[in-house]
């Protein structure tokens, strides 16, 4: 991530290569897009909520529900959640 003084140094860039003038529109193009992504994102959680699960929530599921299965059966208790 940039420090302080490269912000600057970018800032400067910036300004010479798109002006003054145009620093508004692109600042408003650039939230339109961010907010287009974002409401993109949570279209696609609704439509899927398997998506957000994490890797770890996944097997901890997975493991609780092998548990249960094998207490359903009597079968003796792994030590997998410890």
């Amino acid at each position: 991530m940039p420090s302080g003084s490269e912000w600057i140094i970018v800032l400067v860039i910036v300004l010479l290569v798109f002006g003054g003038s145009q620093l508004p529109k692109l600042a408003k193009n650039l939230g339109k897009a961010q907010k287009e992504f974002k409401d993109g994102l949570a279209d696609g959680l609704e439509e899927h909520p398997q998506a957000a699960e994490t890797v770890e929530q996944r097997e901890l599921r997975e493991l609780r529900a092998e548990r249960a299965a094998r207490d359903a059966a009597g079968a003796p208790e792994r030590n997998d959640l410890s």
